[in-house]
């Protein structure tokens, strides 16, 4: 089994309901099993600002999946909950992002391992900190070492 970190979003309809449901739906994943899920967390938009808040949060899973294939159910699962990719930074109903995949460093077209935006952003840096406190960024050392940086960026755990 290997662990995989997923960063969970959502800021239409309901989306607090959305990111709880999508817990349930990373917890049918075949072949993976749901460790640990992250309180909820209200985030200002990064990017296109003109639009409702985020709530976030962070996902461990143990999985036997490729992560390809995890990427591929991962997309399956937000287009379930009606994700279209419209616009980048835009309001979305589910965004599921794969961060971590063991200590895994990937650069292929459709996934990039470590996610490269995951520790600078503190709406997947706060929950992620939550579940796995511990946690070794590839490359970038103790997760706790980045919190600060991202500490001025307005999250609200709920």
């Amino acid at each position: 089994m290997n662990t995989a970190y997923i960063a969970l979003g959502a800021n239409l309809g309901d989306p607090a309901a959305t990111v709880r449901a999508a817990f349930a739906a990373l917890a049918n994943l075949p072949h993976s099993r749901l460790v640990r899920s992250s309180s909820l967390y209200r985030t200002a938009p990064v990017g296109l600002t003109e639009q409702p808040e985020f709530i976030n949060a962070a996902a461990a899973l143990e999985t036997t999946l490729a992560p390809e294939a995890l990427l591929d159910a991962l997309f399956d699962i937000e287009a379930r909950f009606g994700r279209q990719r419209a616009e980048r930074n835009g309001p979305r109903t589910l965004d599921l992002d794969l961060l971590l995949y063991a200590d895994l460093e990937l650069d292929l077209p459709r996934l990039t391992l470590p996610h490269p935006r995951l520790h600078l952003r503190a709406f997947v840096l706060q929950p992620l900190a939550e579940i796995a406190p511990d946690l070794r960024l590839p490359r970038r050392g103790p997760i706790a070492a980045w919190l600060p940086a991202v500490a001025n960026q307005g999250i609200v755990r709920l």
